[in-house]
């Protein structure tokens, strides 16, 4: 499928979230506009009724593209995977393809909400253990299942939509300085996979709304 207009996304430079679909539009070698949506000024830009108007469930990435408007990284990383050519976001192989789509629920179900913006915003005072606790207990299952599924990459020697959400979620891990050495597996392959180019330049720090301080 091919369009003449470039795909906008909705989003915030430090949002895990956005910063998946952020990769997956460099895997794919997409062009793409963006407009910041800062989710912290103004007690935060998605919860205006504009962005809600755009997005339902006031909350960042939401992505204008080919005359519609998708919300979910998930699904609009699957979304590129099913209309666009370039590399594979998904392994052909069934098995491998369940396998990558098995971690990223993991990270994008069972982690990355737990330690989401909005709910630590409610957890006050204990927001740091709060988001240790539950990102390690996360990492304490993902470690076997990727020792068992990785290769170069999560899946075998080839990127997927599992290393798209892992990276991002190791970002958060170090943000709430969450003990990685117990991690030996998740910490190889992100080592690996911030080598990347495609991982470089959708990283937080280089981003049109990253603020001067946090710049690369």
């Amino acid at each position: 499928m091919t369009t003449q207009t470039k795909p906008v996304l909705h989003g915030y430079f430090r949002s895990s979230c956005s910063w998946r679909v952020r990769i997956a539009f460099a895997l794919k070698g997409i062009e793409y506009d963006q407009v910041p949506v800062n989710l912290i000024k103004d007690g935060g830009q998605q919860l205006t009724d504009q962005y809600k108007a755009l997005n339902p469930m006031q909350q960042v990435p939401a992505v204008n593209i080919d005359g519609i408007t998708l919300s979910q990284s998930l699904a609009i990383i699957q979304y590129l995977e099913e209309t666009r050519p370039g590399r594979r976001l998904l392994p052909v192989d069934p098995k491998k393809r369940a396998q990558a789509r098995m971690i990223s629920d993991i990270i994008a179900s069972g982690i990355q909400p737990l330690q989401n913006l909005s709910v630590i915003q409610k957890i006050g005072a204990e927001k740091l253990q709060w988001s240790q606790h539950f990102i390690t207990k996360g990492f304490e299952a993902l470690e076997p299942i990727l020792k068992q599924t990785a290769g170069t990459y999560c899946v075998g020697d080839e990127i997927s939509m599992a290393d798209i959400c892992l990276v991002p979620q190791v970002y958060n891990a170090e943000r709430f300085k969450v003990d990685l050495s117990k991690f030996p597996t998740i910490k190889r392959l992100n080592e690996t996979l911030l080598k990347l180019e495609e991982f470089k330049v959708s990283h937080p720090s280089c981003q049109p709304d990253t603020p001067p301080d946090l710049q690369a």
